[in-house]
Order: C-alpha cells, then sequence, then structure tokens
C-alpha cells in the first residue's frame, strides 16, 4: 500500500498484520480520492475524520493532499499501532488525533467536519448505523462531504443523508453522501 498523491505520493505505508483489517486497495483509493477532488476543487485545510481506519490510509491520503487535520478512530489494536507508526513515518502526529475506540461509541461535538471517510466491516451494516448517529452527533453539516466504503453488493440506507455518486471498483461499492436539505 502506497499513498496515491500529495506530498507523499508514492510512499509506503505500515498495515497490521493478519486479515483482522481490509486496507482499501490503492486502486479504490485513487477512484474515492478523484470523486472527491471533483467535488471538493482540493483538500487544503480541511478537517477530516477516517472512522474504521484500519491502517489509516484513507486518512493520511487526505492529510497529503493538504488536510489540516484527521482524526483516526479504530478499535483493533494492531490497527492502532499501525496509524501510529505511519503519523510518526510521516512526521504528522500533530495534525492528528488517534482514538482507541469504537466509531459508534463517539459523542458529539461542537461544530461538523469538512470530511468523513468510512470505511466498515463489510457486511455489517455498521457504516449506515454510524452515519445515521454522526448525523444525530453534529458531526455531519450541510457542507460536509461523506465517502462510504461497502461490498459491491451492499446499498447502504441512510435516512439523514442522500446519495450524490456512487461507483463499483472491483469488490467495492464507494458511495458519496450529503446531508439532506430541510424543504
Amino acid at each position: 500500500m502506497r499513498i496515491i498523491a500529495g506530498q507523499w505520493r508514492g510512499r509506503k505505508l505500515n498495515a497490521p498484520a493478519g486479515d483482522t483489517t481490509r486496507p482499501t486497495s490503492d486502486r479504490t483509493r485513487e477512484t474515492l480520492f478523484s470523486m472527491l477532488a471533483s467535488r471538493l476543487g482540493d483538500f487544503e485545510g480541511l478537517k477530516v475524520a477516517d472512522l474504521f481506519a484500519g491502517s489509516g490510509a484513507l486518512g493520511l491520503e487526505a492529510l497529503s493532499r493538504g488536510a489540516a487535520h484527521c482524526l483516526f478512530v479504530e478499535q483493533d489494536a494492531a490497527a492502532i499501532r499501525a496509524i501510529r507508526a505511519n503519523l510518526a513515518a510521516f512526521r504528522v502526529q500533530g495534525q492528528a488525533d488517534v482514538r482507541a475506540s469504537s466509531v459508534l461509541s463517539l459523542g458529539p461535538v461542537k461544530e461538523p467536519l469538512d470530511l468523513i471517510l468510512l470505511d466498515p466491516p463489510y457486511g455489517t451494516g455498521a457504516g449506515a448505523v454510524a452515519v445515521d448517529k454522526l448525523v444525530r452527533l453534529g458531526w455531519i453539516g450541510e457542507g460536509t462531504w461523506v465517502s462510504l466504503e461497502t461490498h459491491a453488493d451492499e446499498v447502504p440506507q441512510i435516512k439523514a443523508c442522500e446519495v450524490e455518486s456512487e461507483r463499483k471498483v472491483g469488490k467495492a461499492r464507494l458511495t458519496l453522501l450529503r446531508l439532506k436539505t430541510k424543504d
């Protein structure tokens, strides 16, 4: 696994050993960030969360492209060690927070983030549950972009958000979401 673009383009990422986590493939990450770049323009100064973070590849990709800060949330100990090793290797510990907890145990925030990246275990429905909860807790506002990766056969059903774009890449489905506007 490598960083696709930005200041760390081509640099290798540490990933946890074993099959407890399923890292997002380079091809899928490249497609996702292309989809996001066409909507965001650039990532400069964005506040980002990488939820169900695994190795932290999605959040690190955002930081490499100019995001100001990223929150990584992961509960697997080996994955947390990989995230911390990656942050140290890129010397960006000051631009990141790592929380060793379940995404579903997050509490409310004072203001919404700019970009939320979710890559939950396939087939669990955890991503849809997390997105609905994050909306209620203030993480997702009118300006927030949400990316949810699921298995290609999964069609996420999220009450509070509408699908802005969807793309299948190999075994993955990438869904970009926005908060539903109130009429």
